[in-house]
């Protein structure tokens, strides 16, 4: 009975605890916090965002490494302390340097809380006898992270609007403190023999190559999603100066993060539905790919209204949620016990082609913003013409 108990309040602490991590105010004004507070270019934003990243592949060896010696939930609040920091450094002082310090704190935030946060939640469930209920308390999981980013989206406009863009940043401080706190309170699991947390990491990147390597298949899969939804990750970083140039007003700008956000939602709830109404799951990926292209491209040659709500529509939903969408077909091609492997290590494989990516966008969008949503919408559509998924799925 006392373990039920337990189990049930591990279970909620850790729903609180990543709606807390998901409030970052700033989401909802991301661009003009970076470029009109602080007088960075679009091209030095995106530098940021490829130190990120770096950083986030490198310390996940070590930060792995602290997680087997203080244990999972020390590792989830210092993780958790850290981003506390990091936002308190990053909203002080208008400055790249400054930045670059605080983006580093996110990445070590991040590694510290990677891995980690799912460990503990699956081996509390297992000590429970409830690793079954895995799936969907992992999902529940993911909506409450999305529930925090739908809220801090609503309200990080107002937040800037009323006491300034550096506000955004500053105030997610706060739940990600209590976030801290959540993590300490969290019961930590008796089970002892459990896999260390650096070991899995180095088995994740060669596991991973080895699977791709021998698989076809799957790598020609990987390589259109990560392909994709690299290219739509741009959405995100470009949709708000496409708002700034057609006169939305900052305060607005929340709104059309937060439809952005229940776009995906919406579409990655109706896969199976999409599927059935495009004919096939090899039409679905196919469409979303052309689609992101086109929505892309009509935002570039004509940015409006109209454009940038199909470009949140179409480059968004369907761009953003194309690697969970080709992700939970492949769990058919890759053995059961590989899979979390596998497809980790296809995440990875998108953080380095997005560190490429980000600087080289970022240049271009210096220049010429239609400039750069061309140039990136090339990518999904050399996916939809030249993509062998078709014949390779015939044989």
């Amino acid at each position: 009975m006392i373990l039920k108990t337990n189990i049930r309040g591990t279970i909620w602490k850790y729903y609180l605890f990543t709606f807390l991590h998901g409030l970052l105010f700033t989401s909802a004004v991301l661009v003009p916090f970076y470029t009109e507070w602080g007088g960075i270019s679009l091209f030095q934003a995106q530098i940021l965002q490829s130190w990120f990243m770096f950083w986030l592949f490198i310390l996940e060896i070590p930060t792995g490494a602290i997680a087997d010696y203080i244990g999972r939930k020390y590792s989830l609040a210092l993780g958790a302390l850290v981003v506390t920091l990091g936002a308190l450094v990053y909203g002080s002082i208008p400055n790249f340097k400054i930045f670059l310090i605080g983006e580093f704190l996110f990445s070590l935030s991040g590694a510290l809380i990677s891995g980690a946060d799912e460990a503990l939640l699956y081996d509390s469930l297992k000590e429970a006898h409830r690793q079954k209920e895995a799936k969907k308390i992992f999902g529940r999981a993911d909506s409450f992270r999305l529930l925090g980013v739908l809220f801090s989206a609503s309200f990080g406009s107002l937040l800037a609007v009323k006491f300034g863009l550096n506000t955004t940043m500053l105030f997610s401080a706060i739940p990600f403190f209590l976030a801290a706190l959540i993590g300490l309170s969290i019961k930590e699991p008796q089970l002892n023999k459990k896999q260390s947390e650096s070991q899995r990491y180095l088995e994740i990147v060669k596991k991973g190559l080895s699977f791709l390597k021998n698989h076809r298949l799957v790598k020609t899969y990987a390589f259109d999603a990560i392909a994709v939804s690299s290219a739509a990750y741009f959405v995100i970083w470009y949709y708000q100066p496409l708002l700034g140039k057609v006169g939305v007003p900052i305060l607005y700008f929340g709104l059309f993060h937060s439809f952005l956000v229940l776009t995906e939602m919406a579409v990655s709830a109706n896969f199976e539905r999409l599927e059935k109404i495009t004919g096939s799951f090899q039409n679905l990926i196919k469409f979303s790919a052309l689609a992101t292209a086109i929505s892309l491209i009509m935002a570039a040659i004509y940015p409006s209204l109209l454009t940038i709500i199909l470009l949140l529509v179409f480059g968004g939903g369907f761009g953003l949620t194309r690697m969970t969408l080709i992700s939970s077909h492949l769990n058919k091609y890759i053995p059961s016990e590989q899979r979390a492997t596998i497809l980790s290590s296809i995440s990875m494989f998108r953080r380095f082609s997005l560190t490429i990516l980000n600087p080289v966008i970022g240049a271009i969008a210096d220049r010429s913003l239609g400039g750069a949503l061309l140039t990136v919408s090339m990518i999904p559509l050399l996916i939809y013409f030249l993509s062998p998924i078709d014949r390779l799925n015939r044989k």
